[in-house]
């Protein structure tokens, strides 16, 4: 079964809206574009491009295909693997893309998903599409969070975890620290969540 990877720049307090730069989404008055960028080094970039040299296809919600569509075709040696993986965009209002090879889906997106992770590929990449990771969170569509996450807070702009999250238990695979303090891990699912009752100490007993 293919594996739906979700990988994001997030600051400490959630926020995953626009990293890459000041007119990148700035919906809801975000002024913060580009927030990742005083924390680029050489260690977070070898760790991106080796996750952007994996066999993949990506899944990406109408926005992020949109913003990325007239970009990636346009500097390939970049990232020539974007340009030829397969293109899922979740979206009821886009008949078509010109960044192929494209396939839209809409009506219930949830469910072609699902039809999609049991058919044969790479396993699905997503990054951005914040309204279509809601969607694949609370369907429990998701297996792996590959995740950046920065020394600084927003306070306000779209986050990876929203209402409606599943609960779910996570185990860190891989793990690194950049110079710039960026923590770099890999989260595999590790089944459900258990709780159980502290120990009781010997002070407690007396």
């Amino acid at each position: 079964m293919r594996k739906i990877v979700v990988l994001e720049h997030i600051s400490l307090d959630g926020i995953i809206q626009a990293p890459g730069g000041p007119d990148e989404d700035t919906s809801g008055g975000f002024a913060y574009g580009g927030w990742i960028a005083p924390y680029s080094d050489a260690m977070l970039g070898t760790a991106l491009r080796k996750q952007m040299s994996l066999p993949f296809d990506l899944l990406l919600g109408r926005k992020t295909y949109q913003i990325w569509a007239p970009y990636w075709p346009q500097h390939a040696d970049g990232w020539p693997e974007a340009n030829a993986a397969i293109k899922y965009v979740a979206s009821n209002s886009m008949p078509s893309g010109e960044w192929q090879p494209c396939v839209i889906l809409n009506g219930d997106i949830a469910e072609k998903v699902a039809v999609i992770k049991q058919q044969p590929g790479p396993d699905l990449h997503v990054w951005g599409s914040g309204q279509l990771i809601q969607t694949l969170l609370k369907h429990d569509l998701v297996d792996v969070f590959w995740l950046m996450s920065y020394p600084i807070t927003l306070g306000v702009g779209k986050r990876l975890f929203a209402d409606g999250t599943i609960p779910m238990a996570f185990k860190v695979t891989e793990s690194q620290v950049t110079s710039k303090g960026v923590v770099i891990a890999n989260y595999e699912r590790a089944g459900a969540i258990t709780v159980q009752d502290p120990p009781i100490s010997s002070n407690a007993k007396r």
